[in-house]
């Protein structure tokens, strides 16, 4: 399944962007499923059709649902509990009432992580498109599953769980108790769970459509966003310029925001792909005026899901950096040299340091922490340097770790 995942600075219009897209993609013969993220029915007051939490036809192929991290969060908990239950019991401890608690921080990411991937597996559409939190937010999300994967390891290790038939010898030799079998289970669980996550936001097929409105806070998240998405590897496909005013207004009051919003747009298509979008005078609400906005269309093949084979759901999707590339300067200068694209960096906010076989990049208010591709582990950092809206890496060959020619 193509997926679109749809964010902006807060207030840009991104869920009308979002229903907009969908709706005309379904028009054009696909079958369209439009995930809502938000925890009031934006999604329903811009369809003009209410949209729950379980899917629901709102025009014909086009189907669209709420994400309840609440009827979520209540599941797991009874489902934690079951597996816990002989735990439990040994403490004493009380079973706790689902029903009487709300989701506690951070559930709602795990609830949208969840429906993204189980959206994203089905074969009943073409087209996936997700209306994400706002731009900040939704950098956080994408961080998540690769961030809380490298806990878990760091917490239980894979080869602690392979030798987990040791524990109770282990336990009585130590004196003490050895964690349960259910929490190396639920930590396996997770893991695959998490991976599945990855491998969607890995996968060709998935995409992010920035939206903005241009000026110059506009112009300042769009390049804060575009630098946390280079480093997450994901790729952009349009930069949608919504509520653009139309040209022409020379003698009227609009003549500043015209001039301003022209700018702004010069300014985006040295690095993206801009397509406007008129502003309507009022607030889009229903299918006609979506239909107004006149938003890009995104091209999907309808009906190639139901064949198509889907991201593997288990083990480790990697990092999403195969726009990464190394390459060669050995016999010139003696380095290898990793390139790192990140549009709108600054040199300032750059950071580099290496744990090992992994490096954790900073750029910006954001940091991720990869591991390095297998020449460059037996390699020293050499030095870095930013140009050209690219982060060069320079890696000369550890003598004591590299083969020796002949």
């Amino acid at each position: 399944m193509r997926t679109l995942l749809i964010t902006g600075p807060g207030g840009s219009g991104r869920t009308t962007v979002a229903a907009a897209t969908a709706l005309a993609a379904a028009r054009a013969g696909a079958r369209v499923l439009l995930l809502g993220t938000d925890r009031t029915d934006t999604l329903g007051a811009v369809l003009g059709t209410p949209v729950g939490t379980a899917p629901g036809e709102v025009a014909e192929g086009l189907t669209a649902r709420r994400v309840d991290a609440g009827e979520d969060f209540r599941a797991d908990l009874a489902a934690l509990q079951d597996r816990a239950a002989s735990a439990l019991d040994l403490l004493g401890a009380s079973r706790l009432d689902p029903e009487a608690f709300g989701p506690l921080p951070g559930a709602e990411e795990l609830s949208v992580l969840r429906a993204l991937r189980d959206a994203a597996l089905s074969p009943a559409h073409d087209l996936l498109v997700v209306d994400l939190p706002p731009a900040e937010r939704a950098l956080a999300l994408f961080a998540l599953p690769e961030d809380l994967r490298r806990a878990l390891r760091g917490l239980l290790p894979p080869e602690r769980r392979a030798a987990r038939a040791l524990r109770p010898v282990l336990g009585r030799l130590a004196g003490v108790p050895m964690p349960a079998e259910w929490l190396y289970g639920t930590a396996a669980r997770w893991d695959t769970a998490l991976g599945a996550v990855e491998a969607v936001l890995a996968d060709r097929r998935t995409t992010v459509r920035l939206v903005a409105e241009p000026g110059p806070a506009g112009a300042a998240a769009v390049r804060t966003a575009g630098l946390g998405l280079a480093l997450r590897g994901l790729r952009t496909d349009v930069l949608v310029a919504g509520r653009v005013l139309p040209e022409g207004v020379e003698d009227s009051w609009l003549a500043g925001p015209v001039a301003q919003q022209r700018k702004t747009l010069d300014e985006w298509r040295q690095t993206y792909d801009v397509r406007p979008v008129a502003h309507l005078g009022r607030d889009p609400r229903g299918p006609d005026d979506l239909t107004a906005l006149a938003v890009p269309g995104v091209p999907v093949a309808p009906g190639a899901s139901a064949s198509a084979a889907p991201p593997a759901s288990g083990g480790a999707a990697g990092p999403a950096t195969a726009g990464w590339p190394v390459t060669d300067r050995l016999a010139d200068d003696g380095v290898l040299v990793w390139h790192i694209p990140l549009p709108g960096a600054r040199r300032e906010e750059l950071d580099l340091v290496r744990h090992g076989d992994q490096i954790a990049v900073t750029a910006g208010p954001f940091r991720r922490t990869v591991p390095l591709p297998s020449a460059l582990r037996r390699c020293t950092v050499d030095g870095a340097a930013l140009r050209e809206d690219e982060l060069r890496i320079r890696f000369r060959p550890d003598p004591r770790l590299w083969p020796r020619t002949p």
